[in-house]
């Protein structure tokens, strides 16, 4: 499931409330301290301070068993309270557990180095004040010049907030200052991975593994570094020796599934997902796992499972899933009316968790057609790297473009890649960093010199090389890639464009019917959905006039009715000569990490194509949001 970035909660309001607790405590009336404490745990349920007082009251009435299990609970959820390590590392020491005694006591002796202020900060990081403790951090560090625990607590906080590119930053410049300290380089692998930056990730996690062979963490990492690279037979050989010494563990279950059905072995996939469906906390994920097989069809019990899950679900993050499941459920035995109903419901579940504005949205879209004009880019002609490598395949998901990159995969001096994230995080760089100020990307472009564009275009060679094999052209399949045609063109001028295109209604009620890992922000909505595709389309057509012929724009429906015609079409604008393979693409052995990855083991077929005319009657927002686009082809 995608991350969402962790909301600052009211820490005042909680230390309000132990005091309250404490003053019970203190005046012999435990008992109902921990009534009270009851009370607060359900609005903060991951509070370290809560617990910390929960192990006091309960030794005060003697408990020491359960003081002691509520101790090491609270360490667990803020590693900063000296009373709850000081009665851990007591209970290990009489006992005679060495090695949690040891580990109490570094965690003791790295609180006493640390500053109070830092102290204070880092307690308020972990009790999810992240305003707080980026106050208490800040004003410390403004005084005292870097520290080094300090500038590592604010990446942290950068973390919690899924500003990801700052966290690395912050990290990089710790481990410059000391290439020792373990826990800043485990971060920032971390954060790495969340960037989706797999090769620098597997480097640090092979550094981590060197020091400490046998951690289960840095094991993880390094595994999750593989599978992100596509380095499948090694992640798979990691995640199966880390479940069997966690049998049972639900993360790497999934890992295994996942890693299984980008490999193109659907059963065993299937067989994964179905046993997670066995631990409540991760049956929904289960289910939405299945339904993104798009061959895999629901049984009745499971259909009556997951209408009980649903009904029952506590948080949202839990009833989504399972209501996109069951969309796709009931749309397989034709009971369309029942099956928008739960599209719609988990569509609008998850919608409410989001940030996402369409008008933010078109407001950025338009600023990359004033700045890029034709007078513009006809200006900066002939800068930018030479090389002619790259194929990128924009467009919207679910538009085709997995099937473009396959049958482009299948021939002999072509690459296939992944969803490469070089591309976003080149133009990230110059993001505004203050929300008050205005946009600094795309103008910032106009300021930079031909060796610096020529530059930026060999960084995205060099960072995606990686990924590549041994031809001489590979592809770069991101979708959202269709915003920066204009940045590709003036890093890389000789890279091919191909725009994968879906007639409006079915590629964006296809859109509706999926829930992503992550991004897509726009989908969640009809009417949103709707503009985002109308944005697209215009901005495709100023690249269009801004850029004549840079883009091939191909219709999935030519390549439904004009098969062969259609792909000699694709890799003449390739540059590429015709070959046979190509036409069977589905006989291709690669692995395909799209929600599309099933499809494009088979023939081409029309399966899909007019799905959503079965849901017309509903989809009037739809159409008004894509107004004259309606007919778009």
């Amino acid at each position: 499931m995608p991350q969402i970035p962790a909301p600052t909660l009211d820490f005042d309001r909680l230390q309000q409330g132990l005091a309250r607790v404490r003053e019970l405590r203190l005046a012999g009336q435990s008992e109902r301290a921990l009534q009270q404490l009851r009370a607060l745990e359900s609005d903060y349920p991951k509070s370290g301070v809560l617990w910390q007082e929960r192990a006091l009251a309960l030794r005060a009435l003697g408990q020491e068993s359960a003081a002691v299990e509520a101790f090491r609970r609270a360490v667990e959820l803020n590693d900063t309270l000296s009373e709850s390590w000081q009665a851990v590392l007591g209970s290990a020491r009489r006992a005679g557990r060495k090695m949690e005694a040891e580990r109490a006591a570094a965690a003791l002796a790295k609180l006493q180095r640390l500053p109070v202020e830092l102290r204070e900060g880092s307690s308020r990081l972990s009790e999810g004040d992240l305003d707080g403790a980026e106050n208490a951090i800040r004003a410390y560090l403004t005084r005292h010049g870097p520290h080094l625990d300090g500038m590592r607590l604010l990446a942290q906080i950068c973390i919690d907030r899924a500003v990801y590119d700052d966290a690395e930053l912050l990290l990089e410049a710790v481990l410059e200052r000391d290439p020792d300290y373990h826990d800043a380089r485990h971060d920032l692998t971390v954060v790495l991975i969340q960037r989706h930056r797999y090769w620098p990730a597997l480097l640090h996690a092979r550094h981590l593994l060197e020091i400490h062979p046998g951690g289960r963490d840095t094991k993880l990492l390094y595994a999750k570094a593989c599978d992100g690279l596509g380095r499948f037979d090694e992640a798979l050989r990691i995640y199966r020796e880390l479940l069997a010494a966690s049998p049972g563990d639900v993360e790497l279950e999934f890992a295994i599934a996942n890693v299984l059905r980008n490999q193109g072995q659907s059963a065993e996939a299937i067989a994964g997902f179905q046993s997670i469906l066995r631990v409540a906390d991760a049956a929904a994920g289960g289910y939405a796992a299945l339904a993104n097989m798009k061959t895999y069809r629901f049984s009745d019990a499971e259909i009556h499972a997951m209408r009980a899950l649903e009904s029952s679900a506590t948080t949202p993050a839990h009833r989504y899933p399972v209501c996109f499941a069951l969309g796709k459920a009931l749309e397989d035995r034709e009971q369309f009316e029942e099956s928008f109903q739960y599209y719609a419901r988990g569509n609008a579940l998850k919608r409410a968790e989001l940030s996402y504005s369409a008008e933010a949205t078109e407001r950025n879209l338009l600023l990359r057609e004033e700045v890029m004009s034709a007078q513009f880019l006809a200006r900066r002609r002939g800068e930018g790297c030479p090389s002619a490598d790259p194929i990128f395949i924009v467009g919207l998901p679910r538009s085709g473009s997995t099937l473009i990159e396959q049958i482009l995969a299948s021939h002999s001096q072509v690459d296939g890649t992944l969803e490469l994230p070089e591309i976003p995080r080149l133009v990230k760089q110059f993001r505004t960093r203050r929300p008050e100020e205005p946009p600094r990307y795309p103008a910032i472009l106009g300021e930079l010199s031909a060796q610096e564009l020529r530059r930026l275009g060999e960084i995205y060679l060099e960072e995606t090389r990686v990924y590549r094999q041994r031809a001489p052209f590979f592809i770069d399949k991101l979708p959202a890639n269709f915003q920066e045609v204009g940045f590709i063109h003036l890093i890389l001028p000789n890279a091919k464009i191909i725009d994968a295109r879906r007639d409006a209604l079915a590629c964006c009620f296809s859109n509706y019917q999926q829930l992503y890992a992550s991004g897509q922000d726009f989908s969640y909505d009809l009417s949103e959905m709707g503009r985002y595709y109308r944005g697209y389309v215009r901005l495709m057509d100023h690249w269009d006039r801004a850029l004549p012929g840079k883009v091939l724009h191909v219709r999935h429906a030519d390549m439904v009715t004009d098969f062969e015609a259609t792909v000699r079409r694709v890799l003449a604008h390739c540059g590429l000569p015709f070959e046979p393979a190509c036409l069977e693409f589905y006989k291709t052995e690669r692995s395909v990490r799209t929600v599309s990855s099933e499809q494009v083991r088979q023939p081409i077929n029309r399966a899909g194509i007019d799905r959503w005319q079965h849901y017309e009657p509903w989809l009037g927002a739809l159409k008004a949001a894509l107004g004259p686009q309606l007919a778009s082809p």
